[in-house]
């Protein structure tokens, strides 16, 4: 099931460092990040090998998580918490405020293989019905 981290974060009169490491399993194999989307609802799918560490850098974002043994949201509003999502857990990111910005890592690099719409358990395309698309 997904669980959140705090990231260790150094402060000091330069600022704030934040270290993003060893919170998935292998290496990390792509970088992306969401931004401009307050007010959209993004995500709706899971994924068949690939685990998933979101954190929101600013502003805040909800994450609806479902793996069909348990279902549960979380809020991402500081950039030191960071959520890793395995890949049976169903994800949904939605409420973007403050002109959000997610960064997400991944221990996979893109494959459309690797994509499963439906929500464990369901038999209908979750993506399709809250609207929700990979690319703008």
């Amino acid at each position: 099931m997904a669980h959140l981290l705090t990231l260790t974060q150094h402060s000091c009169e330069r600022g704030d460092l934040t270290v993003l490491e060893r919170v998935l399993p292998g290496t990390l194999k792509r970088v992306f990040y969401i931004t401009n989307a307050d007010g959209a609802v993004r995500g709706g799918h899971r994924h068949k090998k690939a685990w998933l560490a979101l954190t929101c850098l600013q502003g805040s974002v909800d994450v609806l998580v479902d793996n069909g043994q348990q279902a549960t949201g979380f809020t991402l509003d500081k950039p030191d918490q960071c959520l890793v999502l395995e890949p049976e857990d169903w994800h949904l990111l939605t409420a973007f405020r403050n002109t959000a910005i997610v960064l997400v890592v991944s221990n996979e690099g893109y494959d459309a293989a690797d994509y499963i719409d439906q929500k464990p358990g369901s038999t209908h395309n979750e993506r399709a019905s809250a609207s929700v698309v990979y690319f703008c």
